[in-house]
C-alpha cells in the first residue's frame, strides 16, 4: 500500500506543476505549439506582483542603449576616474542584481558610460539609472522650514540617510498605492528612534511630527509619525508598483558617487529576432520528445515516469526563470535545451541499480529504496561539485564586476537543483505510487523479466516486482 507521506507528495508535484505551467503557458502558444486550439496564456499577478512574459535579451528582443556622462560639480575635487568607476559598479547593480538581465555597462570614451539593457522602455531606464538615488530624512522646525533630521550616537551629531538602510528594501501595496519597505542599521536604529520619539512630543497635526522622506532634493513622501520607529520602516506614497519598484532598487542599490546626465538615449533593434526564438523553442520540443522515447523504449514504465518528471523539471525551471526573472539570450535557450538532455542522467543511474535490485528478487518497494540509496552518493558527488562550480563562478563574476558569468553560475545553480528535486523527489515518488497497482506485477514493464543475477535465490521475478 502507498504511504500518506507518498499521496501528499504526489499532490504536491501535481499542484507544483500546474501552477508552473499556468505561470509559464505563453499568451500566443499557437507561434509555439502546433495548431490553433491552445488556451491563450495570462501570465501571472499575486498580490502588487506581476509578470506578463518571458524577458528575452538583446539579441532576441532588443532593448534600450543610454550614453552616460558624469557632471561632476565645478568645485569636485575627487578621482574622477575611480568615480566613474564605482558609479559603473552602482549602475550595474541597479540594472542586474542577481546578473542574470543580461544588461551589458561598458566604459567609454571620455568620462562615458554605455548602457544596454533588454526588455525596458527608455523612460524606465533613465528612471532606474540616471538618477542619484541621495536619500535623506527630513523634519519641520518651529518655523516651519524642513531641516535635516538627527540624532545623537556616540557621541556625534548625525543625520539618518539612505546609508543606514539595508540594502534588502522591497514594495508592497498599502491601499491604492504602494510603499517601500526598509530596515536599518544599527547606528540607523539609534538615530531613527531618537527622531521619532521627538517627534511624538508634538500634538497630532503639527507639522513638526512630520516624517519627510526626499530623494535627489525633492519630496518622495511625509507622514505623521504615529509610533517610535526603530529598526523598520516604510516609504509611502508610490503610485504604482514600478515607481515603487524602481525606488527599491535604487536603494539597494546606493547613490550614484557623482551626478550622471544622459547624453544619449536610443531604442536598440533585436539582433536576431522572433524566428531564432521560434527556431530554438521548436528544437528543444524536438531534443526533449527524443530524450523522452529514448528513456521509455529502453526503461519502460520507469522511463515513462521519467519523463513525466522530465515535464516536471521543464515547467518548475522556466517558471523560475519567469518569475525572478531570468532574461534569455539565444545562448541562455541552447543551454537550457541542453540541460533539458542532462536532466535524466540521475534517473538512468537510479533505474539501472533499480533493474539490478529486481533481478536479485527483491520487492518493487524494496527495490526503489535500493536502488535510490545506492544511487544517491554519484547523484550527490556529481552535483555538488558542479554547485561548487557555480558558486567559484558566481563569487569571481561579483569581484570582477563579470555581470554574465554570474547570470550563468546562478542559472546553472537553478537547473542543478531542480533536477536533483526531479530525480530524487518527483521520479520516487511517481514510481512509489506504482506499488499496490497491477502494473507493480510486470517484468517486462521494468526492464527485469531477465533471470536473477547468479549467487541469488531463483525467483520468479514478475512475482518479486510485486508487494
Amino acid at each position: 500500500m502507498r504511504s500518506t507521506t507518498t499521496v501528499l507528495l504526489f499532490l504536491f508535484v501535481v499542484a507544483l506543476t500546474t501552477f508552473s505551467v499556468i505561470v509559464v503557458w505563453p499568451s500566443t502558444p499557437d507561434r509555439y505549439l502546433p495548431g490553433d486550439f491552445w488556451p491563450s496564456g495570462r501570465g501571472i499577478k499575486i498580490g502588487s506582483f506581476e509578470r506578463e512574459t518571458m524577458r528575452l535579451g538583446l539579441d532576441l528582443r532588443g532593448g534600450v542603449r543610454l550614453v552616460l556622462e558624469a557632471d561632476p560639480p565645478p568645485d569636485y575635487q575627487g578621482d574622477l576616474d575611480q568615480a566613474l568607476e564605482s558609479a559603473k559598479q552602482v549602475v550595474e547593480r541597479r540594472v542586474n542584481a542577481f546578473g542574470v538581465s543580461e544588461a551589458e555597462i561598458t566604459r567609454a570614451s571620455g568620462n562615458r558610460l554605455s548602457v544596454q539593457v533588454p526588455g525596458i522602455s527608455l523612460t524606465e531606464a533613465q528612471d532606474l539609472i540616471g538618477k542619484t538615488a541621495s536619500l535623506e530624512f527630513m523634519v519641520y522646525d518651529d518655523g516651519g522650514n524642513l531641516v535635516p533630521a538627527t540624532g545623537v550616537v556616540n557621541g556625534q551629531t548625525l543625520q539618518m540617510t539612505g546609508a543606514y538602510l539595508k540594502n534588502n528594501t522591497f514594495p508592497s501595496r498599502l491601499g491604492t498605492t504602494f510603499a517601500v519597505n526598509f530596515e536599518t542599521t544599527g547606528v540607523g536604529a539609534q538615530l531613527m528612534e531618537q527622531i521619532t520619539t521627538r517627534a511624538l512630543q508634538y500634538p497630532s497635526g503639527d507639522p513638526r511630527r512630520l516624517l519627510v522622506v526626499m530623494l535627489d532634493g525633492q519630496i518622495l513622501s511625509q507622514a505623521e509619525v504615529q509610533a517610535v520607529i526603530r529598526d523598520r520602516g516604510q516609504i509611502t506614497g508610490q503610485p504604482t508598483f514600478s515607481e515603487a519598484n524602481t525606488l527599491s532598487k535604487q536603494l539597494n542599490a546606493g547613490a550614484l558617487p557623482i551626478p550622471l546626465r544622459t547624453v544619449q538615449a536610443s531604442e536598440v533593434s533585436a539582433t536576431l529576432g522572433e524566428d531564432s526564438v521560434l527556431a530554438s523553442v521548436k528544437a528543444g520540443l524536438v531534443g526533449m520528445a527524443a530524450v523522452m522515447l529514448f528513456m521509455v523504449l529502453y526503461y519502460r514504465l520507469p522511463g515513462l515516469l521519467a519523463s513525466a518528471a522530465l515535464v516536471v523539471y521543464t515547467s518548475v525551471t522556466l517558471m523560475i526563470f519567469k518569475l525572478v526573472p531570468v532574461t534569455l539570450t539565444l545562448s541562455g535557450i541552447a543551454a537550457f535545451v541542453l540541460s533539458v538532455g542532462m536532466a535524466v542522467d540521475a534517473n538512468v543511474l537510479i533505474f539501472e541499480r533499480l533493474k539490478e535490485e529486481l533481478r536479485r528478487g527483491r520487492t518493487l518497494n524494496a527495490a526503489i529504496d535500493i536502488g535510490f540509496r545506492r544511487a544517491w552518493l554519484s547523484i550527490r558527488d556529481s552535483n555538488v561539485s558542479t554547485l561548487i562550480t557555480c558558486v567559484i563562478l558566481y563569487w569571481f563574476g561579483d569581484q570582477f564586476g563579470a555581470a554574465l558569468v554570474k547570470g550563468f553560475a546562478l542559472t546553472l545553480a537553478i537547473g542543478v537543483l531542480v533536477s536533483m528535486f526531479s530525480a530524487i523527489t518527483v521520479t520516487r515518488t511517481f514510481l512509489k505510487m506504482v506499488i499496490g497497482t497491477p502494473l507493480a506485477k510486470s517484468g517486462f514493464l521494468f526492464n527485469a523479466s531477465e533471470q536473477p543475477l547468479q549467487g541469488r535465490p531463483r525467483r520468479r521475478v514478475a512475482e518479486a516486482a510485486g508487494e
